[in-house]
């Protein structure tokens, strides 16, 4: 995968400083890598402009919340961490609401988060969740597969088969949705 020039090194040294591991900035940077590697056909296909720089930025930081934990809070924790760091609201929105692939409010309820609704309005949200998903099934090493190609292609199949990847079935059906709905327009 070659580097996009829309990542910027002095997002990767905020991260750096803010304590963020290298395994999770190596994640982070994979996720922004995929995410504008999706975004680019999709812009094409959706004929109109999606902001690339909120695809970079949003997927570069949407895990700087793991700083303080891996928890289910680590959105919450990671959106008030950019807020604080002068991150734009566009970009700490997708860090918040990117746990489970956008939340409904009575979710949040069972999962002990504020109560809020945090499902994913904009297609580049949607991209970059649909491209941590991707990234987690590409690099965790828990499904044998040969290319990046092959994980979009078996993308519902192992979703559906991996607990890990599925979460539940209110999960499973949003990650499911955005693959359907991403994989469309790249076809385009």
């Amino acid at each position: 995968m070659n580097t996009p020039t829309m990542l910027r090194e002095d997002d990767l040294d905020l991260l750096r400083s803010s304590g963020m591991s290298d395994a999770d900035i190596t994640h982070s940077r994979q996720v922004s890598e995929k995410a504008l590697e999706i975004a680019g056909p999709v812009t094409v296909a959706w004929k109109a402009e999606l902001d690339m720089e909120l695809v970079a930025r949003g997927a570069l930081f949407h895990d700087l919340g793991k700083v303080e934990t891996h928890a289910m809070e680590h959105g919450m924790i990671g959106a008030r961490m950019g807020a604080e760091l002068g991150l734009p609201e566009t970009v700490t929105a997708i860090m918040e609401k990117h746990i489970r692939g956008g939340l409904a409010a009575e979710e949040a309820v069972e999962l002990g988060l504020p109560v809020k609704d945090y499902t994913l309005g904009r297609l580049e949200e949607r991209i970059i969740i649909y491209a941590d998903r991707l990234v987690d099934i590409i690099h965790d090493g828990i499904v044998e597969i040969r290319s990046e190609r092959e994980a979009e292609e078996r993308f519902e199949e192992i979703l559906r088969t991996i607990p890990k990847y599925g979460k539940n079935d209110l999960t499973l059906a949003r990650y499911l949705g955005y693959h359907k709905e991403i994989q469309a327009l790249m076809a385009e």
